[in-house]
């Protein structure tokens, strides 16, 4: 099936910016002296620029990290295969910066891909041991639309088995770049703790009912959750299609913003991205100012909505005085900030009760694919090597489809819920609403979490991420702070739909005022060391 690549951000590729990035040829860097801890975009290609840095140095650099820190040292198990071909395409992309020909806005950008997304030349697991050797005969959209822009995908990362989760019985156990005993949330765990342990530069995350803002949040990074039509899916695999979706994960919200740009618009693979029409601005990035919050209106939602966690708990307490910190710093940042209101808990159902979709989508996406080893959900939970943990949940769908009565009720609470939020939003004059994405702290890694099916680890404690994927509206978090234990903190903003300038605008205000990030001591720079 052919690629539709009719969008915006290849009218950015031949405008403006990157008449700004054409860049003049490049003496050869050893990799060793270039320290690519926190580095960004614009910082990239402004070495690029100046001479001081090769493309083949930047891939380099980012493969000893990998190298010295994925599988050693605090074996944060964040990739999955790293491209064979990374370097070659460095040498290429050399090549045209030596020719002086016009360069991707995405210029050499290392970026680490989900494994959940397809790549025709290297294995998609979706971290199953099931699909270990299994390459697709195609590249998903988001993946031409990345290398259409210059980028190089360093690497395919470890993922919760088939999307849910940080553990798979193709990547075992997933880890917290600042805590390895910690979870890193799920299910792009990898891509999380990849990017918080600078192994790319940036990371594609998939988020169904959280997945990206909640590695983010765990891993001091930004990570953006867009409106469910506004980045195409073809070519991922799917869970639940009236909640997937994939957005950027990045260390600060300016590269968040430069992703958004490449990957946002309409393709004619995924009809649904119709719906984006005259909804996207000409550039997500270039209308970031560092006072984007002054005359903001947002509300704090409280109170939590995991009801298992209690306000007298150390790690709910930790993470309060960090959010409390995080609202006087937005009242000085000139927003008005309303604390607090709340919400109905009817999106729990609308979540976590869909289940009914799961069969048919799965069973749908296989039937494209007549190389996979494995083309059915039955066939999958029978083989009987997909994660205990993971199969115990994967299960409960077998033999539901959308006809069934229950998926009315997950719709009509869906409806419910994108009302009362509308409502509260039109009611309170509301640009915003804001929680942490965890009201907890990541909890340990359970010992048996490869073998039990239910492992008692206290997964998702706090957890806040639900309510965007119910309501198909865009959320953003953002880094907060720590706890004293030295966790990260998220701040999530949610918005109306496509109101993602919006909320990437508060971000990079909050983010300039504050540089709450910092990098995992676990993964410290290799300059010198070698």
């Amino acid at each position: 099936m052919p690629m539709t690549l009719t969008h915006r951000s290849l009218v950015l590729m031949r405008t403006r910016t990157c008449v700004a990035l054409i860049l003049c040829a490049a003496p050869a860097v050893r990799a060793q002296q270039l320290d690519v801890v926190d580095a960004t975009i614009a910082s990239t290609h402004a070495a690029l620029k100046k001479g001081t840095l090769t493309c083949r140095a930047l891939v380099q650099a980012h493969l000893d990290r990998i190298a010295a820190y994925d599988k050693q040292g605090p074996a944060l198990n964040a990739v999955q295969t790293v491209n064979p071909r990374a370097l070659a395409l460095a040498d290429s992309l050399d090549a045209v910066q030596r020719a002086k020909q016009p360069l991707g806005v995405l210029h050499c950008v290392p970026v680490l891909l989900k494994d959940q997304v397809e790549t025709r030349d290297m294995p998609t697991t979706y971290g199953s041991a099931l699909f270990a050797t299994f390459t697709p005969n195609r590249d998903a959209t988001i993946v031409t639309r990345l290398r259409a822009a210059g980028a190089i995908i360093i690497a395919k990362t470890t993922m919760g088995e088939f999307a849910g989760r940080y553990v798979g019985s193709g990547s075992g156990i997933v880890r917290n770049a600042y805590d390895p005993t910690k979870n890193p949330s799920g299910s792009s765990s990898g891509t999380g703790s990849g990017v918080a342990a600078s192994f790319g530069l940036v990371g594609i995350g998939e988020d169904t009912g959280g997945s990206i803002r909640g590695p983010a949040a765990v891993s001091s990074l930004v990570g953006l959750r867009p409106t469910l039509p506004l980045v195409s899916r073809f070519g991922m695999l799917p869970a639940n299609p009236t909640q997937d979706t994939m957005g950027p994960m990045t260390r600060t919200v300016m590269d968040a913003a430069l992703l958004l740009d490449v990957i946002a618009g309409y393709d004619a693979n995924d009809p649904i991205t119709a719906y984006a029409v005259g909804n996207i601005p000409r550039s997500y990035a270039s209308g970031l100012r560092a006072d984007g919050l002054k005359g903001a209106r947002v509300a704090v939602l409280r109170p939590a909505r995991d009801s298992v966690v209690r306000d007298t708990a150390v790690g709910f307490r930790q993470v309060r005085a960090v959010m409390d910190s995080a609202i006087t710093q937005l009242r000085a940042l000139g927003a008005t900030v309303i604390d607090s209101v709340s919400l109905p808990r009817r999106d729990a159902a609308g979540f976590v009760g869909n289940d009914f979709e799961t069969e048919q989508a799965t069973d749908a996406y296989f039937r494209d694919h007549p190389n996979a080893p494995v083309r059915t959900l039955k066939e999958i939970l029978l083989s009987g090597k997909v994660n205990p943990w993971r199969a115990r949940t994967m299960v409960a769908a077998v033999g539901k489809t959308t006809n069934d009565p229950g998926y009315l009720r997950v719709l009509q609470s869906r409806e419910a819920m994108r009302v009362a939020v509308l409502q509260l939003m039109a009611d309170q004059r509301l640009d915003a609403i804001i929680y942490a994405t965890y009201d907890h702290p990541p909890t340990v890694i359970a010992a048996d979490v490869l073998t039990n099916p239910r492992p008692v680890d206290a997964y998702g404690r706090g957890d806040n991420r639900g309510l965007s994927p119910s309501l198909g509206f865009p959320a953003l978090t953002v880094p907060a702070g720590f706890t004293p234990d030295g966790l990260p903190v998220g701040l999530e903003f949610l918005g109306r739909p496509f109101s993602e300038a919006l909320l990437v605008n508060y971000a990079f205000s909050f983010e300039q005022a504050t540089h709450h990030r910092r990098p995992p001591s676990t993964t410290p720079s290799l300059v010198g060391k070698r």
